[in-house]
């Protein structure tokens, strides 16, 4: 899949006509006596994803505006940690910044995130930006502070669909499926409303655990089903869009107050910008996925009938009874957002 053909250029001239403050420009040389300053981040998909492509977006940025002052080192694909460790290591201070999965946070302490994992809340990427770029969006970021964590923004990836050696149309499909789920109790039970088995599997494990049989079938974005090759192991993919996956950037707080106030104010700039673009750029690389995983023909593509959606629909909506009242709350809020 090809880069977005927007040029930064003309980028930075549609953020400044659209309101949004631009980078500041990059230093001949870099700020005398200023420090240098290195930047490790850690994420578990491929670079060739929307949130790959995001983040070597917002390293270019931070070695633009800086001048090279400060780096960016990131290492994608669970080359460091995977994503049933990628948070004890941001706490340990092992890394600086990471762009975990919106269904991480439940079980991090903040079960009010799980609202984005309940089953076909929203319908499109216009109603997901509603609440991540509105005032929800933001409270929920900003209580992160409560566990030392820095929330600075939401990446798009796209709508979830179900995989399996099977088509996965109706809730009888899922009878007795070993389904692999993030650590997410809505998920689990969104899972179990199918009649599904969840089986907690960390990200870089998926794509072998499918081939050995260890679990049946999964649920992703197509940008992941692809580039983690899960086509490999899975005949059938169900274009289900039941549930949203997007991602949240955050810092620690420890490694964030060590920052100067003007490398702060730089990093925000160069994340701005980059999740802008990132959220642009999400659905036309799961389109590529889709398209590129039709001509290889190693999968068979369903698509659903609304009157099928509408099934799976009434089938998982015992996960919305089951809510934690915080979560519930905060499920209100978004429902008065989007009417």
């Amino acid at each position: 899949m090809l880069r977005a053909p927007t040029t930064r250029r003309r980028w930075f001239r549609t953020l400044a006509a659209a309101g949004m403050p631009a980078l500041p420009a990059a230093p001949a040389v870099a700020q005398a006596g200023a420090a240098r300053v290195r930047i490790r981040l850690s994420h578990v998909v491929a670079r060739q994803t929307p949130k790959g492509l995001t983040l070597e977006r917002f390293r270019e940025n931070v070695q633009q505006a800086s001048g090279g002052r400060i780096q960016v080192v990131i290492a994608p694909d669970s080359r460091l940690y995977g994503d049933t460790d990628e948070v004890q290591a941001l706490r340990l201070g092992a890394v600086d910044m990471l762009a975990p999965s919106l269904s991480k946070f439940g079980a991090m302490g903040f079960p009010e995130f799980e609202l984005f994992d309940l089953p076909f809340l929203f319908e499109t990427r216009e109603q997901v930006h509603r609440i991540t770029q509105g005032e929800v969006g933001q409270a929920l970021l900003a209580g992160l502070s409560h566990q030392e964590l820095v929330g600075l923004g939401y990446l798009d990836n796209g709508f979830k669909h179900m995989s399996a050696n099977r088509a996965l149309l109706a809730p009888e499909n899922f009878a007795g499926l070993r389904m692999r789920v993030q650590s997410s109790r809505v998920i689990a039970q969104q899972m179990r409303a199918l009649g599904a088995r969840p089986v907690v599997l960390a990200f870089g494990e998926t794509r072998r655990a499918l081939a050995l049989g260890v679990v049946d079938g999964t649920e992703n974005p197509v940008s992941n089903f692809w580039t983690q090759r899960m086509h490999e192991a899975q005949i059938d993919l169900s274009l289900t869009a039941h549930a949203w996956l997007g991602y949240a950037v955050v810092a620690h707080q420890r490694f964030w107050d060590h920052l100067a106030a003007d490398d702060r104010r730089l990093v925000r700039q160069a994340l701005g910008e980059a999740l802008a673009w990132g959220n642009t750029i999400a659905q036309r690389e799961n389109d590529g996925a889709l398209a590129a995983l039709r001509a290889s023909g190693a999968t068979r593509t369903h698509v659903l009938s609304e009157a099928q959606r509408q099934r799976l629909r009434e089938a998982m909506q015992p996960v919305y009874a089951g809510l934690a009242q915080p979560t519930a709350r905060w499920l209100d809020r978004v429902r008065s957002t989007l009417g």
